[in-house]
């Protein structure tokens, strides 16, 4: 999908980091928006940034919790009752709890993590794909993570969420392309990225007092800049699109030592994954 201008795209969490940078990027290519975002107050800073950058386009937008499958639907309903079409969906909305062994994990707090990240990102497919399927020329955006090419210590519920999204995918991607070629199915593998992701955590966590300012210090590379592979990938049609020089590790590392990898990445404030950054 080379020709963004005119076209319909659909996001979710777009509150901050890389969900408000693809809705800015979007609307500078003139792509009309409907955005989601659980913050309200988020959600019309966003807005108003995006017409800010293009008045002529038209938005719309719902609040909800992209875990709840009856909003979902109706954003999906709503989308085309505003727009009378979508040409691209990106379910980007995520969390994360902080550092906490695979054994303690509590079911409540697993709980909540696979329903933003995985069932959100299953509704927000499901909802989506009949009406990008109805298009010429349309793309399903499903972000990953660096987390779901391999698996880090004490990420064990945040990397069952990726890994799923990527399974879910990946699998999809394989009926598409029997069924529906023309819709071109994405899963994107950010490394660090500088989010709100560590701030907005629920910290369940092994550490007496959690250390944000380290977890910080892994996500490096501005959103707009991931914003921008995003969409050049959707640009080119690429299946994976790795983000940063610790996912393209990552997803090497994983390939050339699929049994071994654990053993090599190192202890940090990610439980490994920093020893995948540039040094």
């Amino acid at each position: 999908m080379k020709d963004l201008n005119g076209k319909v795209a659909a996001i979710t969490g777009v509150g901050s980091g890389i969900g408000e940078a693809l809705a800015l990027n979007l609307a500078k290519q003139g792509c009309d928006l409907s955005l989601n975002e659980i913050n309200p107050e988020r959600l019309e800073s966003t807005i108003d940034k995006c017409q800010s950058i293009n008045s002529s386009i038209k938005i719309h937008s719902d609040v909800f919790d992209v875990s709840n499958e009856k909003s979902m639907r109706s954003f999906a309903a709503n989308t085309i009752n505003t727009h009378g079409r979508v040409d691209l969906m990106i379910n980007n909305a995520g969390v994360a709890i902080g550092t906490v062994s695979a054994e303690d994990i509590k079911k409540e707090d697993f709980d909540w993590i696979m329903g933003i990240n995985f069932w959100g990102m299953v509704y927000g497919t499901q909802a989506f794909y009949p009406y990008l399927k109805r298009q010429k020329e349309a793309a399903l955006v499903n972000v990953s993570s660096l987390f779901g090419l391999v698996g880090i210590a004490y990420q064990a519920a945040y990397c069952t969420t990726k890994f799923a999204i990527r399974g879910y995918t990946e699998s999809l991607r394989m009926e598409a392309q029997k069924t529906a070629p023309h819709v071109i199915i994405h899963t994107v593998h950010p490394g660090g990225i500088s989010t709100n992701i560590a701030n907005d955590s629920k910290w369940v966590t092994d550490e007496p007092e959690p250390d944000v300012m380290k977890v910080n210090e892994f996500l490096v590379m501005p959103p707009t800049k991931a914003a921008g592979i995003i969409i050049k990938g959707v640009n080119k049609k690429q299946s994976r699109i790795l983000i940063g020089n610790d996912a393209k590790r990552a997803s090497l590392i994983q390939r050339i030592w699929p049994e071994g990898y654990s053993k090599m990445l190192g202890k940090g404030p990610m439980g490994g994954a920093d020893s995948l950054t540039d040094t």
